[in-house]
């Protein structure tokens, strides 16, 4: 049950800190806004389900894994505000804070799931998963490509 204490304190503080750049994102522009919790939602989705099936595993019922995992997502929602109200009087807060989440992803991305990539590329009995994993790649390298190119449209539209 220690595990289970771990991940729900990881997961509460990673969520706070995903609500924080929200926050920050939409006091800087709408589009980076909506960018950055499009980029946090596709991560946290996985993310969640996985933290939820961990806490499963270590003893919990269904119903305090949901509990606790609510209890973890509402930190987010915390986050957000206290990011708008920080990030709405001073510029320093909002570029520390946007430049820390970007580093995570780069992070996780580089760390976690390109050896994951890598092994998988080098398997050769499991081509459509090297298939489908790239699929998944390049759409979300579109849809982050898109919301780049078209961020002008997308303020105008919300203003």
């Amino acid at each position: 049950m220690d595990m289970a204490w771990m991940v729900i304190a990881g997961d509460g503080l990673h969520n706070f800190s995903d609500g924080l750049a929200i926050g920050a994102a939409f006091s800087s522009t709408i589009a980076a806004g909506l960018s950055t919790s499009f980029a946090i939602f596709f991560h946290e989705l996985p993310h969640e389900l996985g933290d939820f099936a961990v806490l499963i595993k270590a003893g919990m019922s269904i119903t305090q894994a949901l509990t606790y995992n609510i209890i973890c997502a509402g930190l987010a929602i915390i986050g957000t505000i206290i990011g708008l109200l920080i990030g709405e009087y001073t510029t320093n807060f909002k570029m520390w804070v946007l430049a820390l989440t970007a580093g995570g992803f780069l992070y996780v991305a580089l760390v976690d799931m390109l050896p994951g990539l890598i092994k998988i590329s080098c398997d050769e009995t499991d081509r459509w998963k090297f298939v489908i994993v790239q699929i998944g790649l390049l759409s979300g390298i579109a849809v982050m490509l898109v919301i780049a190119l078209y961020e002008g449209s997308f303020q105008t539209m919300f203003e």
